[in-house]
């Protein structure tokens, strides 16, 4: 049986016309498990006393990109560039990146999702990168891999073309964080978490240049480690 692999996701801009709370995913993360050979599974934000439950159902989880994390929970100002921020989403995913690591459960944090996997560490966040090389979905910048690290080794490269689409970026690292990937202008693109070889943590949108052996390499890891995990 394929894995389950659980995606988190939460609001959305309100719409006027409609007086309504509302939350989305974007399908480009369900296609990329599709393809991967998971079966893709929406988290909505959920009480912390429901956490376990959630992960209890899942055999890897994907922590998805989005709006800023609150500067607050790093016990910083929030700065004038940061926003919209959603609180309930913030403890939602901390929680989940917590529980996640405690299972050892396979984990992919992607963009917003690598931020909050450090912040749940203790770390911080670069609040605004006002001259980072790309913010577009087709904007390609490169990105240098520590040699010898695991994501090195996975995507059989020490140089990579990516697609970050982000304002913010890890600045001290959290408990047991090692960046391993970084842009030219010194913005961290990936991370390792020391004794969680089933956490892969990058700061680009791998979910939208699925058809990339790149990309592919990332989420069939994903899909075969929580293939092991369901065994």
């Amino acid at each position: 049986m394929r894995p389950l692999i659980g995606i988190s996701f939460g609001p959305v801009d309100p719409d006027p016309s409609l007086p309504l709370d509302r939350d989305a995913l974007n399908r480009s993360y369900t296609d990329a498990v599709w393809a991967a050979g998971g079966i893709p599974l929406g988290l909505a934000p959920a009480p912390s006393e429901r956490i376990g439950e959630l992960l209890a159902a899942v055999d890897g989880l994907i922590l998805t990109g989005g709006w800023d994390v609150d500067p607050s929970l790093y016990g910083e100002e929030v700065a004038a560039e940061v926003g919209p921020l959603w609180a309930d989403r913030d403890r939602f995913e901390i929680a989940l990146a917590l529980a996640a690591l405690n299972d050892r459960l396979p984990l992919l944090a992607i963009c917003r999702g690598c931020q909050v996997l450090n912040v749940a560490l203790g770390g911080t966040l670069v609040q605004h990168l006002p001259h980072h090389p790309s913010r577009e979905v087709d904007t390609r910048h490169y990105v240098k891999l520590e040699p010898g690290s695991v994501l090195a080794a996975l995507l059989g490269s020490e140089v990579v073309s990516v697609n970050s689409i982000h304002h913010q970026s890890v600045d001290r690292p959290g408990t047991g964080v090692r960046p391993v990937a970084w842009a030219d202008d010194g913005a961290v693109e990936a991370f390792e978490v020391e004794g969680h070889p089933e956490v892969q943590a990058v700061q680009w949108h791998p979910e939208l240049t699925a058809d990339t052996p790149h990309s592919r390499s990332i989420f069939g890891e994903l899909v075969a480690q929580a293939a092991a995990f369901s065994a």
